[in-house]
């Protein structure tokens, strides 16, 4: 039957892994999602205040196609350096791509990156010269090689964030089709906007719950929602301030194009879940990887649209169910 696969995560997806590590003084974390063999790579990026690395290697026309792995980070800037520990341990381990094989030449691992901002979230950040994000991001790799669950909460690139009023988070969802396609998304949720609805704990994902994942909350359906009424958003929103970093995957063999279509449909899954999204202090960013496992069915569109709608929906509901277990409740 066709639902949510055995974790319930990311990880759901054969051929991916997905790694976290936190520095409780700091509080801050990084997150890397590990390709098993090299992905199809693409990104969407919507807010208006992004953060991100090798981004440009992902567009139309770009040589390189594959991806080795994908870095999340807080930190701001700062962060981007998570990618450098994440090049140097894959380079460490021969990965990496290259025209040709030379000898004593390095193979140059594809890992592009996004960053969101929690630099104003109480930890400790007088690091000088020595921002700890290159460490955080070889460790998470290092926990990516374990295979371990998503942890949900208040874990790796989430651990310092918040959603709107409330505690962000990193959640993580999949779900697994009548035919066979797998289909997961992970977020680590910083945002502007709220998560939940307006006077009561649903969340405005609630549509897309399954088996209670995120609290089963219902929302009295009788209520007229104002325009302008977000909710618990972050009322104090400040440039760079937030973010929203997203991987969505399949084991559909897609395209470098057709893998960017899916991100572009997940952001949809961003927008159901986060009122107001894609802000212009905002750094809404959206990765997509396939693994290639099983082959798309003809027409392709056709196929591609259900895989589509189906990780924003898997996007949308991973966002409420890392909010709900970095509130405690998950």
């Amino acid at each position: 039957m066709a639902g949510p696969g055995p974790r319930n995560d990311l990880t759901d997806v054969a051929g991916l892994s997905a790694g976290q590590a936190e520095d409780q003084r700091v509080q801050t974390g990084v997150t890397v999602v590990l390709c098993e063999a090299p992905a199809i790579g693409a990104v969407d990026v919507r807010g208006g205040g992004p953060g991100t690395r090798e981004s440009d290697l992902l567009g139309p026309g770009a040589l390189v196609e594959h991806v080795d792995a994908i870095a999340l980070s807080g930190g701001s800037v700062y962060g981007l350096a998570a990618g450098d520990g994440v090049c140097a341990g894959l380079g460490a381990r021969g990965r990496g791509y290259g025209l040709m094989d030379l000898p004593g030449v390095p193979k140059s691992p594809i890992v592009p990156g996004a960053i969101l901002y929690d630099l104003a979230n109480g930890g400790d950040k007088a690091w000088g010269e020595t921002p700890p994000y290159r460490a955080l991001g070889l460790a998470a790799l290092k926990d990516a090689e374990a295979r371990a669950p998503v942890r949900l909460g208040r874990a790796g690139a989430g651990y310092g964030a918040r959603a709107g009023a409330l505690p962000g988070g990193t959640g993580s969802a999949s779900y697994v089709t009548q035919d066979g396609f797998t289909l997961g998304a992970l977020a680590c949720v910083n945002s502007f906007g709220s998560v939940r609805m307006p006077g009561c704990d649903a969340y405005w994902a609630w549509p897309f719950e399954i088996a209670g994942e995120f609290g089963g909350a219902r929302p009295d359906v009788t209520r007229t929602i104002s325009a302008e009424d977000w909710g618990a958003a972050k009322m104090d929103g400040r440039p760079l301030a937030n973010t929203t970093l997203c991987v969505v995957a399949t084991d559909a063999r897609l395209t470098k194009d057709q893998a960017r279509r899916m991100a572009v449909m997940a952001q949809d899954g961003l927008a159901r879940a986060v009122r107001p999204a894609h802000a212009p202090f905002d750094g809404d960013v959206v990765f997509a990887l396939s693994t290639g496992r099983i082959a798309l069915p003809e027409p392709a569109p056709a196929a591609l649209t259900r895989l589509g709608a189906i990780a924003a929906d898997c996007l949308a509901r991973a966002i409420a169910r890392g909010v709900h277990a970095a509130s405690g409740q998950g």
